[in-house]
């Protein structure tokens, strides 16, 4: 079973900068070898969790228009890791991340809740005006 781990949440003020990372463990034989897609996710209290960005097992990243520019994803394959480092930060951006993988495309998935049978627990990001 695929475990995901996040850390690196805390509180800033805005305009400052987090490294969120995801230590994902649990690989079979089966699932080393499928293609992955590996996102971050935010849910703000009161609203829905939505996808924040995305990198298939090729490199190609997606990302929600309100962060792309501030965010960037990255995987390193080597440590079994999922970062998302995130600069500018506004206090919008202030929500519980969430590491999710799903074997398959990316395409069409970054706005999709469903379909991630793999979810981390959250990491909490307080943005400070």
């Amino acid at each position: 079973q695929v475990q995901l781990v996040e850390s690196g949440g805390g509180s800033v003020q805005a305009g400052g900068s987090l490294r969120l990372s995801c230590a994902q463990s649990g690989y079979t034989y089966s699932t080393y070898y499928s293609t992955f897609c590996m996102g971050w996710f935010r849910q703000a209290p009161g609203k829905e969790r939505e996808g924040v960005a995305t990198i298939s097992s090729a490199g190609t990243t997606s990302y929600l228009d309100s962060v792309k520019g501030r965010f960037t994803i990255s995987q390193d394959n080597a440590e079994n890791t999922l970062y998302l480092e995130m600069n500018s930060l506004k206090p919008e951006d202030t929500a519980t991340y969430y590491c999710a993988a799903r074997i398959g495309s990316c395409m069409g998935w970054l706005h999709r809740n469903y379909g991630w049978p793999y979810w981390g627990k959250g990491t909490l990001v307080t943005i400070s005006s």
